[in-house]
C-alpha cells in the first residue's frame, strides 16, 4: 500500500454561499450523497450542498470545507469561519441567470449551506454572501462506518464518518471465503454496490480517497453473521495534524 502524507488544508478560494431550510435544519437530514440521517451519523447541522462544479458527480461527498463570509455588511463581526461537510447536491436552475437566482449553475462554485451553518458566518436575511473557502481535513471520532443494504443477490454499502480527506474514490470488498479483492461500482455519493452475494462471509474493505489516493485497509469489518441493514465500523484515514488558524 502506497504511503501518502495526511490530508492538509488547501489554499483559499472565493465563491458565494446561500442556505436552504430553516433553523431546525430538518431539510438537510439526507440528501444526494446517500447519508441516511446526518444527525445520527455524527455530522449534525454543519453541512452543505455543493454546486455541480464542486460536487464532482458525487465524489466530493464527505469533503470538509472551512468557510468564512467576506466583503459583505452581512458578515458576522470578526468574519468567523465554520467547517462543514458536503452531504448534498445543489442542482442548476437554468430558468435564472448565474448571477441572479441560478447560483448553482455551472461553472459557478457555490455552497448551499444548512441554515445553522450559514448563521455562524453571516446574517441570514442577506440570503447570499461572498465567501472564502478551502478544503480542510475532516476530524472524525472513531473509525469509518459501513452500512450494508440491498438484497441476497446484490449489496450496496454506504461509507460514512470518513476522516482525513473525507471523500471516497474507490472501494474494494474482500470476502473471508472468496479471499479476493473486488472493486465495487460507485452507485451515488457515498454508496458503492456489488452484484454478487456475500451473505455468510466476513467482509473486509479497502478504501481509496479521491483527493490524494490515500488507501486504508479495514480488515474483518463485517462478521460472517451480518445481515442487511446492519452497520459496522473499521479503519480510518491518517489522523491529520490540527492546524492553528
Amino acid at each position: 500500500m502506497r504511503r501518502v502524507a495526511p490530508f492538509s488544508a488547501q489554499r483559499w478560494n472565493y465563491a458565494h454561499a446561500t442556505f436552504y431550510g430553516d433553523e431546525t435544519a430538518r431539510e438537510t437530514l439526507q440528501g444526494a450523497c446517500g447519508y441516511h440521517n446526518v444527525y445520527k451519523q455524527g455530522y449534525g447541522t454543519a453541512t452543505t450542498a455543493l454546486s455541480t462544479t464542486l460536487f464532482n458527480d458525487g465524489f466530493a461527498c464527505g469533503s470538509c470545507f472551512e468557510i468564512r463570509c467576506v466583503d459583505s455588511p452581512a458578515c458576522n463581526a470578526g468574519n468567523p469561519s465554520t467547517v462543514v461537510t458536503a452531504t448534498n447536491f445543489c442542482p442548476a436552475n437554468w430558468r435564472h441567470p448565474t448571477n441572479n437566482g441560478g447560483w448553482c449553475n455551472p461553472p459557478r462554485q457555490h455552497f448551499d449551506m444548512s441554515r445553522p451553518a450559514f448563521d455562524k458566518i453571516a446574517f441570514w436575511r442577506a440570503g447570499i454572501v461572498p465567501i472564502a473557502y478551502r478544503r480542510v481535513p475532516c476530524l472524525k471520532q472513531g473509525n469509518m462506518q459501513f452500512t450494508i443494504e440491498g438484497n441476497p443477490w446484490w449489496h450496496i454499502v454506504f461509507v460514512t464518518n470518513v476522516g482525513g480527506p473525507g471523500d471516497l474514490g474507490q472501494v474494494y470488498l474482500r470476502g473471508s471465503i472468496t479471499k479476493r479483492w473486488v472493486r465495487m461500482t460507485h452507485n451515488w455519493g457515498v454508496g458503492y454496490r456489488i452484484f454478487q452475494s456475500y451473505l455468510g462471509q466476513g467482509i473486509s474493505f479497502m478504501v481509496v480517497s479521491n483527493s490524494n489516493s490515500e488507501t486504508v485497509m479495514a480488515w474483518n469489518v463485517f462478521p460472517d453473521y451480518w445481515q442487511l441493514g446492519q452497520s459496522f465500523s473499521g479503519g480510518q484515514f491518517q489522523r491529520p495534524h490540527i492546524m492553528r488558524i
